[in-house]
């Protein structure tokens, strides 16, 4: 099948980490020859998408655009802007993460509050600390709304499999006995984001990742099509394992006709 629109992972699919994946430049080259549109959803709220984009060119070769970068971090200040109907200035939040989820989260004229926010936010954080966990819990103990960026435990970079967002998020879900609301994939919220912000019919669109948990599920949920492949995360054993399979499977995305 041709697909119109390809939403596309990042690490463990275009790079791992550091790492050049030689095969992802291949297939992003192939999409471009093809007149297919392309954007690349990662559930990394860590940096701007301009950096995203800079990271893709400068030390990938592989062609973006800052507008072809779609993030949890972007998707959260959608969802929360929708959850208010007066202005953003009335409204309070408190966010553990990196300047990426911050700079979209304040962006939106949302007030920075410490102590009883309308709102808590939390993504992967470098430096994180007991205080900052400490300020979360005690805030949506007192009522706050509490939203996860991405459930991701684990990120494949040059080192191996390191913490990811959703090993953040756990902790603060087990000091307050309570579930964030997650905003980026396994869930739906990304691609539906997407495909509102970007314009495209999911119908003709495919999600490629190498990870089941959270590419291959966000497409499952969205009801688009998904490809697998085998360069990062998930193993042949885990999607054999898996109760729905990936719509298409790949060793490298070479192998992929577009």
């Amino acid at each position: 099948m041709k697909y119109q629109t390809y939403l596309i992972d990042l690490d463990g699919t275009m790079y791992r980490g550091k790492d050049k994946i030689p095969e992802a430049k291949i297939f992003i080259d192939n999409l471009i020859d093809s007149g297919a549109e392309y954007y690349f959803l990662t559930n990394n709220t860590t940096k701007t998408p301009q950096q995203v984009a800079d990271n893709l060119v400068n030390n990938h070769q592989i062609t973006a655009h800052i507008d072809q970068i779609i993030t949890p971090s972007l998707a959260t200040a959608a969802y929360i802007q929708n959850m208010f109907d007066d202005d953003m200035e009335n409204h309070s939040a408190y966010v553990i993460g990196e300047y990426g989820l911050k700079s979209a989260v304040f962006g939106t004229g949302i007030k920075l509050n410490e102590v009883n926010p309308d709102i808590v936010i939390v993504g992967l954080d470098y430096d994180v600390t007991y205080h900052k966990f400490e300020l979360a819990t005690l805030a949506i103990k007192r009522g706050a709304f509490f939203i996860g960026t991405n459930a991701d435990t684990n990120l494949p970079n040059e080192r191996g499999l390191v913490p990811g967002a959703g090993s953040v998020i756990s902790l603060v879900e087990t000091s307050t006995q309570q579930k964030a609301h997650y905003i980026g994939k396994p869930e739906r919220d990304m691609i539906d984001f997407a495909a509102k912000a970007k314009g495209f019919d999911p119908k003709e669109a495919v999600m490629v990742g190498d990870n089941y948990n959270t590419d291959i599920k966000a497409g499952i949920n969205a009801n688009v099509d998904t490809l697998w492949v085998n360069t990062g995360v998930s193993t042949h054993e885990d999607i054999d394992n898996a109760p729905i399979k990936p719509t298409h499977q790949v060793e490298s995305l070479d192998q992929w006709d577009v």
